[in-house]
């Protein structure tokens, strides 16, 4: 794959995240708001950002080499794997005051550093390969 496609699909794969980002965002923020503590709020925000993308990815990013209950295998420990690090993420900037008055913020910033992580990940659970 030359670098142009691989740009291509990266564009791809943020366009269909974008949707599920948005909810995970959005779900996030209103059970930190009324709800949960950020720990479970971001558990339950990311779980439903992880099927709708699986969904999303399945359909309409990658290409399949797989047989679907391998791919979503492999896709739920990615996820798995991403939710471990977010949850972490948003541990550890919630011990400063700065991000724990600011969730979104704090939200936001921890979904950029787990993008790179899902996009590869993700490649290899769909297509077998991360480049």
């Amino acid at each position: 794959m030359n670098l142009l496609n691989l740009i291509k699909l990266k564009a791809k794969f943020a366009l269909s995240s974008s949707f599920a980002t948005i909810v995970d965002n959005v779900l996030y923020n209103i059970l930190v708001g009324n709800f949960f503590s950020p720990i479970v709020s971001n558990i339950i925000s990311y779980s439903t950002g992880m099927v709708i993308n699986f969904v999303l990815q399945k359909r309409y990013i990658f290409e399949q080499k797989r047989k679907t209950r391998i791919a979503l295998g492999i896709s739920v420990l990615v996820s798995m794997g991403g939710l471990i690090l977010s949850t972490l993420f948003i541990f550890l900037l919630n011990k400063h005051q700065f991000f724990a008055d600011n969730q979104i913020i704090t939200k936001i910033l921890v979904t950029g550093i787990v993008f790179f992580y899902n996009f590869y990940l993700k490649r290899f659970a769909f297509e077998k390969k991360f480049l």
